[in-house]
């Protein structure tokens, strides 16, 4: 499943705009999540949820339910950044909401691929998305677009719906663009149930054998992907040997 959060900002009482720390008793309102996106993978549909974007009467409470049972749901989240950020503020909201921690889940954090295989100019979603040469994010206003968005100015909400829902979906493309360069990827074949021998980025059983995996006791056949170019090895060795170093 792919996910992403938009999140309101403290609100504080300062005296300046340099360098400033900012006691709890200046803290007048702490962040919020205002709306998630999510969209399961081979699926069109983008699930958003939102307590200040609500035509259909959905407050707060059932946004956080919704993300609670969608997250209960998936095996595996695709998120930018999601350690640090979405998943941490979820948690938050989920445990305020008296809600208990949804089933256990793999993640997916790209970010953690961009900053460990490439060097560019910005990790940011959207320099990585024109990087790739893929159609960018929604564009909007900047700040303003929050502060109209809290002060339940239904316009902005229809501008931040779009912008989180295509976040969700750029990030798929990104993820799509990037299988064969990732890190710590959940083994798709595996998730999907496929038998046989399968590439674990995609799923496609159109593998050509290329040379072989070496460990320290073993020798393994090596695979490539001929659709979408990732690496693997098979699981049982060709060759193995039982003599170790001696640790110094």
């Amino acid at each position: 499943m792919y996910l992403d959060i938009e999140t309101s900002p403290h609100l504080a009482h300062v005296w300046g705009l340099w360098q400033q720390n900012i006691s709890l008793a200046q803290l007048q309102q702490a962040t919020e999540m205002l709306s998630f996106a999510a969209k399961w993978r081979g699926e069109k549909k983008i699930h958003f949820y939102s307590g200040g974007y609500n035509p259909d009467g959905v407050g707060n409470e059932q946004m956080v339910e919704a993300a609670h049972s969608l997250l209960d749901q998936a095996d595996v989240v695709v998120h930018f950044n999601g350690k640090k950020f979405d998943v941490p503020h979820l948690n938050r909201e989920f445990k305020a909401a008296g809600l208990a921690p949804p089933a256990p889940y793999k993640q997916l954090d790209i970010l953690e691929t961009v900053r460990r295989r490439f060097k560019l100019a910005s990790n940011k979603l959207a320099y990585v998305a024109h990087w790739l040469g893929l159609e960018n994010k929604a564009p909007h206003e900047g700040h303003e677009l929050w502060v109209k968005c809290l002060a339940g100015d239904q316009k902005a909400w229809r501008t931040m719906r779009t912008y989180n829902k295509r976040d969700v979906t750029l990030l798929e493309e990104v993820h799509n663009e990037l299988k064969p360069w990732l890190v710590n990827s959940p083994n798709v074949a595996l998730h999907d149930g496929l038998e046989g021998d399968h590439c674990r980025e995609c799923g496609s059983g159109n593998l050509r054998r290329e040379g072989y995996a070496f460990t320290k006791q073993g020798k393994f056949q090596q695979y490539q992907c001929r659709v979408c170019g990732s690496w693997s090895r098979g699981g049982k060795a060709i060759n193995r040997v039982d003599l170790r170093e001696v640790a110094a």
